[in-house]
Parts: C-alpha cells; structure tokens; sequence
C-alpha cells in the first residue's frame, strides 16, 4: 500500500529548501536590526481563543479552522493565524505585569480548510511581528518600515502600501450602521455571505469579492471618513511620519483586513512588479485583541505574509538558488580504505568540514560519479597504499589540481579551508 500527501499538504523538498532558508535568514536579519526578538507558539491551541480573538463571524472561524476535540472532550484547534497565539502568550507568561512592552517576531506553520491552489495549501508558513504595549503611531510605522525593509532586502521592487484606518470600537459601531444604510436597497441581491455579514458584521462585506457584489461595495462609504477625533489624529500621525520616511502610500478607504480584532490603521504592503496579485503581508492595529482573550485593555500592532506564496514569488524573479557546496569527497578502494575514510569522515565532520563517502560499498568509478553528481569541491581516493602510507592526493575538484597531504583531519581542513573557505 502507497500513500499519498493528504490534499492542501505540501512536501518542501531538499532542492527548495534554500529559498525558504533564504526568507527565513532575511527575517531573522531584519529582526535583529529592529530588537524584534523571536517567539514559538504550540500548533495547537485551545479553540475558544480563535473564537473569541479573531471572531465568531469572521471566514476563518466559520469555515477554516481545523478543529477537533482531545481525549477529555475539550474542543482544540491547529491555529489557523499567529497573533492571537501571541496575545495568549502574552498573558500566559505575565507579561502584562512583568515586562508590557514586547516586540516579537514568528514563523511556522498555520492551518486553514481552504480549496488548494497554487501558493496555498491546508498547512501553510507565515512569517510575522507583533508588538504589544504601546499606542504610539511611531510603532505603526515601525512595523510597515520592517517590512518595507524585510521586502526591499530580497529584491522586491515598486513598493507601496495601501492604508486605512478603521477606527476604534465605537467607531465602528457607528460605521456599521453606515454600511447596513448604504447595503440596504441592494443586499438581496447579494451572496449569501453578504447578506449574513449585513447583521453580523457588515464591515465583512467589503472583503467580498463575488462579480455581482463589487458594484455596490465599490460606491460604498470609507472607514476612515466615520473617525473619532482621536482617531483622526493617530492616523495623521502615522501618515505624516511615513511621509517622513519617504515611504510611499495609497489611501483604500474599504481597505479593512479580514479579522475581526483589526482597530485603527490597516494596511497591505504591495509590489508594482507583480502585476494583479501585488500583496505581499498585510497587517495593522489590535488594540481590543489581548482584552478580548481576557487581559487588561492591552494596544498591539503587526502584520503577517505567507512563506509559501513569498517562496513562489521569489522563484519566479530570481536565477535559481545554489545549494551550499560540499567540501570534500572521500572515496575508497578496499576494506582497508573503507574503515579508514569512516573515520576520517567523522573527525572531519567534527572540525566543521561538510563530507560525505560512499555507504553502498561500490566501485570506484561509481563513487567518483557521485562526487561530481554532489559538486563537491574537493576529493580524496583511499586505498590500501594511502592506508599504510597515511598521505594521499586532495584533488579539487573544480581545476582538476592535485596536492599531496598527510591523511589527518588537521592536515586536510587546513588545505581545504586555505583552498577557499568552506562554503
């Protein structure tokens, strides 16, 4: 019996995982340069935390989760998104008390129940920040400019950001009943998620992208016009310090995200170069998140991209990735070879040398095949002569020269790493 990948699951195979590698070192970098130190969160967490931080009515909770109950009938879920874990995690370890200040940066896995296609999968990866403490529009701006940054590093051009802000909860309560009076002629002939949305949520409607919708989400009133003074001025405030950056912005008024614990600015950082599907991350304000999964009133502000979709990207623009060489070959004839390059492997493993030898016993000719099929950068052949003698021939590979050396661990990571570092 063979089995097959569970559908929206993904195999990352070793041949690409150089451009995840690629992210992921960008990220870390970039972290570093902004003092965003790095979380884990579990897979799983408890389901409630999703139902109340993202939101009842929200797609990923209706119809994304994965969630099934443990052995004592508790109701568990594989987190679909990173930031509510974030605010669990906040609270979980005292940090309201102990330290309120945090900026925090993730990746990993995540879990929606969503039609596979290109880019997205059932298990997918997102990379994020999250930093929880402060209202200051300097942070709002602090976080586009990370990813600004993050973006610019791996050679994304044409960037821009779509902005908005959606106010705080009374705001949007005010909002919402200005979004019900403009839907309410039409919403019977829109989808059905549109006219659930209309009494629960009706800022969900704005997200919808049905043909028969648009028109009337288009003619639609925007978030920010509906702002509280003191919602006015932080957002002011966030758009005149990235004017200050230099940092260029659209204003989308019916930009508004697709979780329910966004408040106050929203924003998706876009690439010119890549044509109609030009988001790259998305993020923006939470002020209400930690309150809503029982903390003290708690402000926040992050945003999250998917690895997978930012590989593909990446993939496309780019000349393929060259896989970390390897340094050195060790081939050999006979038992007496055979034990001895064994043990030189490993002593060279422990000095910092990348090596490898032959563990299916064949000839030669064979394993001198696999040497340049690996694109090593150096060989050694050891046989009975080298095995009594202990000196042999470092060939590299690449010119073809040879160099007579002592068969020693020390000698040969000195020849190595003087022919050009390892690599």
């Amino acid at each position: 019996m063979s089995f097959e990948l569970v559908r929206g699951m993904n195999d990352i195979l070793p041949e690409d995982v150089g451009w995840w590698r690629l992210i992921e070192r960008a990220i870390r970098d970039v972290a570093r340069r902004y003092n965003y130190r790095e979380i884990r969160f579990p897979i799983v967490e408890h389901t409630d935390l999703f139902t109340r931080g993202i939101g009842e009515g929200t797609e990923v909770v209706t119809k994304q989760m994965f969630t099934f109950p443990d052995q004592k009938g508790r109701s568990l879920t594989l987190r679909p998104e990173g930031t509510a874990s974030a605010a669990r995690a906040y609270l979980s370890h005292g940090l309201q008390a102990n330290a309120p200040f945090q900026k925090w940066f993730y990746l990993g896995p995540m879990f929606r129940y969503e039609k596979p296609q290109k880019g997205r999968h059932r298990q997918f990866h997102q990379y994020g920040v999250e930093a929880l403490g402060s209202l200051n529009p300097s942070l709002d701006v602090e976080v586009i400019a990370f990813a600004w940054t993050l973006m610019d590093g791996l050679g994304l051009g044409g960037l821009s950001l779509r902005l908005n802000s959606i106010g705080c909860s009374n705001d949007r309560d005010s909002y919402h009943e200005v979004l019900r009076a403009h839907f309410a002629d039409a919403i019977d002939s829109m989808c059905s998620d549109c006219r659930r949305r209309y009494d629960e949520n009706p800022l969900r409607i704005l997200d919808c992208k049905e043909a028969g919708c648009r028109p009337h989400i288009e003619t639609a009133p925007g978030a920010a016009e509906h702002l509280c003074d003191e919602c006015v001025e932080h957002f002011d405030d966030v758009k005149s310090l990235l004017d200050h950056l230099g940092l260029a912005y659209e204003i989308d008024p019916h930009l508004v995200r697709g979780l329910d614990y966004y408040t106050r600015t929203v924003f998706e950082l876009i690439s010119a170069d890549l044509g109609a599907q030009d988001s790259l991350l998305g993020g923006g304000r939470y002020d209400g998140l930690v309150e809503s999964v029982g903390g003290p009133p708690t402000p926040g502000v992050g945003f999250a991209g998917g690895t997978d979709r930012l590989v593909l990207v990446l993939q496309e623009r780019d000349a393929p990735i060259q896989p970390d060489r390897l340094d050195l070959f060790l081939a050999s004839i006979g038992d007496e070879g055979r034990r001895l390059v064994f043990e030189l492997a490993e002593q060279l493993r422990r000095a910092g040398l990348s090596v490898e030898l032959d563990h299916r016993a064949r000839g030669l000719r064979k394993q001198l095949t696999l040497a340049n099929q690996l694109e090593a950068r150096y060989l050694v052949v050891i046989g009975e002569d080298e095995s009594v003698s202990g000196a042999g021939k470092l060939k590299e590979m690449d010119s073809g020269e040879e160099l007579d050396v002592e068969l020693t661990a020390a000698t040969l990571v000195a020849a190595v790493k003087q022919g050009g570092g390892t690599k």
